[in-house]
C-alpha cells in the first residue's frame, strides 16, 4: 500500500511525507476498531446463539444491533433459529471517518456520482493527526478501491504562542481568536498566519503580528482609494518608470504562482506585502503622482493610470485567496463584479526588461534624497540641487518631479 500511495499521491510540503512514513514503519500492533462506549457508530453485527459466529445484515441502512431485532431469523452458518445476540460495541472514531472521502463522492449510495468524481483531490489537515485520520483514510480507501484516497495531501504546522510554545490551559497561554477577529477582522488574522512561515512549519501567533497585517491592509485600502480616483484606460504608451514597476510586479506574480502551486500561502502573502509596502506605494506611486494628477502630457497621465490600475488588479487577485473580504470589496467598488471569479495573473514577457535591474538603484536614490532633506531640516516638497546618476537618466522626469530637483 505504501508504494502505491506514494506513486499516485503527493505530499505538501514534500518533506512532510516523513510524518506518515515514520508512523507506518513504527506500527507493531493491530488496529483495535471497536470501542466500549455509550456513543459512536454501532457495529452492525449479530452473533448466533448456537454457533456464536457473526452474521451481517444486508447493506443499505443504519443498524443498532444492541436494540433492534436482526433482519433475519436463520443463521447462515449452522442453520439454527435459536436467535441472535446484538453487538453492543461501537466503532473506533476513525473507522467511519476514514471512509468519508468515499462516502462524500457517492461510493455505496450513488455509483454514477462516484464514477464521475472518483478519487478526491485534496486533503488539508494538521500534522498532529497523520497517524490517525490520514493513515486510516489511506488504509481503508486503498483496501476498498485499490487507490489512494487523495491526489494531494497538504499537511500544516501547528500554531504556537508568541514565545514558540504549544498552547495549553495549564500554561495559560491560549490565544482566543474572537477578540482578535473583532478587533482586526478575519483578513488580518488570515494574512498574519499566511505570512508567518512556509506551509508545513509551526508558526507563532501574536497580536503584534496580526496588528502588523492589519496595518498593511490599511495601506492596501489607501492605495486602492488613491488609484480609484483615476480612470483605467484600455492602453497606454508606457514610460521607463512604468516598465520598471511592471517588471517588479512580474517578480511578485512569479513568486505567488510558485507558492500557490505548492499550496503554500507564504510566498503569495509576503511577496505581495513587500511589493505594495516597500516598492509600489513608497516609490512608484510617489514618482508618478505628478503624471497621474495631469501635470504632464495626456500620454504621461494615461501611462501612469494604466500602470497603477494594472498593478492593483494583479495584487488583488493574488491576495484574494488569503484576504477574501477586503480584496473583493475593493474590486467590486472599482471594477465591478467579484474578484473571486477572476483567474490568478500571469507574468508578462514584455515586462521583462533591463529597467527592473535598476530597481534597487531607484529606491536607494529616493531614500538618499529623502535622508538628505531630513538632515537639512527641509520639507520633502522643497527643491534641492542634486545630480541624477547617469544610469537613472531613463527615470529622470519622474525623479525630478518627486524630489523637486533643480
Amino acid at each position: 500500500m505504501k508504494q502505491k500511495v506514494l506513486s499516485k499521491a503527493r505530499f505538501y510540503p514534500d518533506w512532510s511525507v516523513n510524518y506518515w512514513l515514520d508512523w507506518v514503519n513504527s506500527i507493531e500492533t493491530d488496529w483495535p476498531i471497536s470501542r466500549r462506549r455509550y456513543y459512536g457508530t454501532e457495529i452492525p453485527v449479530w452473533y448466533c446463539k448456537s454457533c456464536g459466529k457473526p452474521v451481517l445484515p444486508e447493506p443499505g441502512r443504519y443498524y443498532r444491533p444492541w436494540k433492534e431485532e436482526p433482519p433475519f431469523d436463520t443463521c447462515p452458518h449452522c442453520g439454527s433459529k435459536a436467535g441472535f445476540i446484538g453487538e453492543e460495541r461501537v466503532f473506533d472514531t476513525w473507522m467511519d471517518s476514514s471512509i468519508s472521502p468515499l462516502v462524500y463522492n457517492g461510493y455505496g449510495w450513488n455509483e454514477e456520482l462516484f464514477k464521475k468524481l472518483g478519487q478526491s483531490d485534496l486533503r488539508p489537515q494538521g500534522k498532529d493527526i497523520v497517524r490517525t485520520w490520514l493513515h486510516y483514510t489511506l488504509l481503508r480507501t486503498y483496501h476498498t478501491v485499490g487507490e489512494p484516497a487523495f491526489k494531494h495531501i497538504w499537511l500544516s504546522g501547528m500554531g504556537l504562542d508568541a514565545n514558540g510554545r504549544p498552547m495549553h490551559k495549564s500554561l495559560g497561554n491560549i490565544i482566543y481568536p474572537w477578540p482578535l477577529l473583532e478587533k482586526y477582522g478575519a483578513d488580518a488574522v488570515r494574512l498574519a498566519g499566511a505570512s508567518e512561515a512556509h506551509h508545513g512549519s509551526d508558526y507563532r501567533i501574536s497580536e503584534m503580528r496580526i496588528a502588523g497585517a492589519f496595518k498593511f491592509l490599511q495601506k492596501l485600502w489607501n492605495v486602492s482609494r488613491f488609484i480609484s480616483s483615476f480612470p483605467f484606460p484600455e492602453e497606454a504608451n508606457l514610460s521607463p518608470t512604468d516598465i520598471w514597476i511592471l517588471g517588479e510586479l512580474n517578480k511578485t506574480i512569479e513568486a505567488a504562482l510558485n507558492g500557490y502551486k505548492k499550496f503554500d500561502f507564504f510566498d503569495p502573502a509576503t511577496s505581495s506585502r513587500h511589493f505594495i509596502w516597500e516598492v509600489f506605494a513608497p516609490h512608484y506611486v510617489e514618482m508618478v503622482k505628478w503624471r497621474a494628477y495631469g501635470q504632464g502630457s495626456e500620454d504621461e497621465a494615461r501611462s501612469a493610470w494604466w500602470t497603477l490600475h494594472t498593478a492593483l488588479r494583479c495584487i488583488l487577485r493574488i491576495l484574494a485567496p488569503i484576504t477574501p473580504h477586503i480584496t473583493d470589496v475593493i474590486w467590486r467598488r472599482i471594477y465591478g463584479g467579484t474578484v473571486h471569479e477572476e483567474s490568478l495573473p500571469e507574468p508578462e514577457k514584455n515586462w521583462e526588461t533591463d529597467y527592473v535591474k535598476l530597481g534597487d538603484r531607484i529606491m536607494e536614490f529616493n531614500s538618499y534624497v529623502w535622508r538628505i532633506k531630513k538632515e537639512r531640516g527641509i520639507s520633502f516638497k522643497e527643491s534641492i540641487s542634486l545630480s541624477i546618476p547617469d544610469e537613472l537618466r531613463p527615470f529622470e522626469k519622474d525623479l525630478r518631479a518627486l524630489h523637486n530637483i533643480k
